[in-house]
C-alpha cells in the first residue's frame, strides 16, 4: 500500500490524480494508494445529489462521480482518498463502507472521541453531531473519493447546505469534542499506521487473484 501526503491541494488537481491512479491500479500498473490531503474550501455533491440541499444560491458546487449528497471540504479537515482494488478484495461495496466507518471510529476513539454509526446512515457521529463524512465511487472496481474528518474545521461552512442531504443535520469536530484536540498531522499519522492493517483484516487480498504486485 502506497501512502501519499499531498498537503493542501485543489479539488480538481486531486481528482485528476485519482483518475490517473485508478486507471493504473485497474490495469495493474500502479499499486493501491491512499491519498491524504486538505482542500481549500469547496462544496461538492454526488452524482445523484439534490441541488435543493444547497441553501445559499451564491455557493458554487462541484458535481462529482461519487455517491452521497452535498458536503463541504476545507481547512482544518483531513480528507482521504483511498484507491483500492475491490476487484481483488471481494467486490463488496457494503463491506468497503463499513470498513471506512470502522477506520474512522477507531481513529477518533484513539484520541478520546466516542464515535458511532447512526440510524443506518453512512458516516460517523458523536452525541453532538456528524464528525466524519463518507462518499465513494468505483471505477472498474477501483475505489475513488473516500472520507473527510473534521478536526479544527470552521463548521459555519455547513450552514449553507443540508449536509449529506439531511436538513438540520448537526455537525461537530474533534476540536469541539476535546479539551485538547490533536493536530491534523497527529490524526493523519495515526490513520496511516492503521489503514492497511485494518484493510487487510476486513477486506483481505484474495490469494487466488494471481496479483503479486501489491
Amino acid at each position: 500500500m502506497r501512502i501519499i501526503d499531498c498537503g493542501v491541494i485543489g479539488f480538481h488537481e486531486a481528482f485528476v490524480l485519482q483518475e490517473r491512479l485508478a486507471a493504473g491500479i485497474a490495469s495493474g500498473r500502479e499499486a493501491e494508494t491512499l491519498l491524504l490531503l486538505e482542500h481549500p474550501s469547496v462544496y461538492t455533491i454526488g452524482s445523484g445529489g439534490d441541488h435543493a440541499n444547497v441553501l445559499d444560491s451564491t455557493v458554487a458546487v462541484e458535481r462529482i462521480n461519487r455517491g452521497g449528497d452535498v458536503t463541504w471540504h476545507g481547512p482544518g479537515q483531513l480528507v482521504a482518498y483511498p484507491l483500492v482494488n475491490l476487484g481483488k478484495r471481494g467486490r463488496d461495496l457494503h463491506c468497503w463502507l463499513r470498513f471506512l466507518e470502522e477506520l474512522l471510529i477507531e481513529t477518533v476513539g484513539f484520541f478520546g472521541v466516542s464515535g458511532c454509526r447512526h440510524n443506518g446512515g453512512t458516516g460517523v457521529w458523536t452525541e453532538r453531531g456528524k464528525i466524519a463524512f463518507i462518499g465513494v465511487g468505483v471505477r472498474r472496481w477501483v475505489t475513488m473519493h473516500g472520507f473527510s474528518l473534521n478536526i479544527h474545521s470552521d463548521l459555519r461552512a455547513y450552514d449553507k447546505i443540508n449536509p449529506c442531504g439531511l436538513a438540520g443535520c448537526p455537525v461537530t469536530s474533534m476540536e469541539l469534542e476535546l479539551e485538547q484536540p490533536p493536530s491534523e498531522a497527529a490524526v493523519s499519522m495515526h490513520l496511516k499506521k492503521g489503514f492497511e492493517l485494518l484493510l487487510n483484516h476486513r477486506l483481505p487480498h484474495l490469494s487466488d487473484s494471481g496479483d503479486k504486485t501489491n
